[in-house]
This record gives structure tokens, C-alpha cells and sequence, in this order.
């Protein structure tokens, strides 16, 4: 793994310029600290006003680390959960990744002026699979300036579509891009995230760099075993299930 990661940065550099290595040894969060590394997901898109408010409620009863919701919702959770301590999270480019760099930026930009204080964004996947990284790495960069230091940048490179090649490649762009977190799926896709996605993110972009685990995480042993693999956050939308031991019936986020 450690062979291949190298050769993909090489191949980066020769397109973007240095990318910065690091050194140092992961450090996986404990158990117990499993509810403050959750983003509890509502991405449906026949969420109701009184769905976010329960997800909100949800949120605080159980400190998780934010309310991971729709741009529409932003004011609403923003409003339910001030002085909590839980943040607000929402998603941009979302689900397809698809739309322009501008659009992205409008988007972070008027997502942190209702309330939010993280945003996941999703990379153009067709562009990283044609080779284009400089129109990548400029996409994530439009969103990490927009949030300019207000907001967290977590990176959807939607792994179930991506080679091995492609993912390693997609998390060193978004490294060398400044965002603050590499994000394994959208939950709207082919797939999500699993344990070896997980561990080869991790041992892209290094230590301390975040990793969010997301899509089909619905039971404790299988949010632990991403935690275990390197992951420091879980998107998840059966999050009450998995902090409590229980298996989640639904087949969400």
C-alpha cells in the first residue's frame, strides 16, 4: 500500500507541485468516545421540519459531534441546537458533485451565514476518473476558501466508484487543497464505506488528517471496527441505534 501511495503522490506532484508528507503514528479513537465522533444524518429528501427537530433532540441527548442535514435545514438545526454544543453540519455539490466550483462556493458561503459550521462536500467524480486533478484540487480549494477558516471541509470522494488508484489520489488532492477531513460516501451512491476504504484513506493522507466513515454504518460493532480501521468521525443516520448496542431496521444513511 505504502509503495503505491507514493507512486500516485509522485504522479500528483508532477501535475500540482509538492504535496506535504507527514510521519508519526495514527492514534484510533477509543470506544467510549464513539457518540462524540457521530454526525447524526438526515439526508432524506422528504425530510420534514419536525424529522430535524427530533434529529436535533437526538443530537443533544446523546452529544454527538453535529446534526449532519440538508442546506434548507441549516437555520432550523442552527436554531434548535444553539448553546448545546453540538454543531451543524450540511452538504454541498450534494449528491452528484457535479455542479461548478462557483456554485460550491455560494453554496459553503451561505450555509455558514445560516449556521453551519462544517460542510461536506462532494468532489466531480467524473473529472478525478478522467485524470483532471488540477480541476479537482481547484473545486475542493473553492470550497475551503469560502469557508475561510469558519467552517470544516469534509471531502466526499464517493469511494464505491473509485479505484484504488482514484481513492488514494482523490485524498492527497484534498489534503493538498487544505480541506480538513476525506469523506468515504454520499449514502446516494453504489456503496459505502468499508473497513479497507477506511485503513487505505487513513495511510493516504496520514495522521492527522481527518477520515469520516459514511453509508451504511448501522450497528456499534461495525461503527467501532471504523474507528479501529483509522476512521475519526461516522456519518450515520441509525446513530441512536449504534450508540445504545442495537441493530438500526432501516437502510438509511
Amino acid at each position: 500500500m505504502k509503495q503505491q501511495i507514493e507512486e500516485i503522490r509522485s504522479k500528483l506532484e508532477s501535475v500540482i507541485g509538492p504535496i506535504q508528507s507527514e510521519t508519526g503514528e495514527f492514534v484510533p479513537l477509543p470506544p467510549e468516545k464513539l457518540a462524540s465522533a457521530i454526525d447524526h444524518t438526515l439526508l432524506k429528501p422528504d425530510a420534514t421540519p419536525d424529522q430535524v427537530k427530533q434529529l436535533c433532540r437526538e443530537a443533544k441527548q446523546f452529544q454527538f459531534a453535529s446534526v449532519c442535514v440538508n442546506p434548507v435545514y441549516v437555520p432550523l438545526a442552527a436554531d434548535e441546537l444553539t448553546g448545546s454544543g453540538v454543531k451543524v453540519c450540511t452538504v454541498i455539490g450534494f449528491p452528484l458533485g457535479a455542479t461548478g466550483s462557483p456554485v460550491k462556493a455560494f453554496e459553503t458561503e451561505n450555509a455558514i451565514a445560516n449556521g453551519a459550521t462544517e460542510v461536506d462536500m462532494v468532489i466531480p467524480v467524473g473529472l478525478l476518473k478522467a485524470g483532471d486533478y488540477r480541476a479537482v484540487l481547484e473545486d475542493i480549494r473553492a470550497v475551503v476558501r469560502a469557508a475561510n477558516g469558519q467552517a470544516l471541509v469534509k471531502v466526499i470522494i464517493e469511494t464505491s466508484l473509485l479505484t484504488e488508484k482514484e481513492k488514494i489520489a482523490a485524498c492527497l488532492l484534498a489534503k493538498q487543497a487544505g480541506a480538513d477531513y476525506v469523506k468515504t460516501s454520499t449514502g446516494f451512491s453504489s456503496g459505502g464505506a468499508t473497513k479497507e476504504d477506511i485503513a487505505l484513506m487513513r495511510a493516504a493522507v496520514g495522521p492527522r488528517m481527518g477520515v469520516k466513515a459514511s453509508g451504511g454504518i448501522r450497528t456499534r460493532e461495525a461503527a467501532l471496527a471504523m474507528l479501529a480501521a483509522g476512521a475519526t468521525r461516522i456519518g450515520a443516520s441509525a446513530s441512536v441505534a449504534i450508540v445504545q448496542g442495537n441493530r438500526s431496521a432501516g437502510a438509511g444513511y
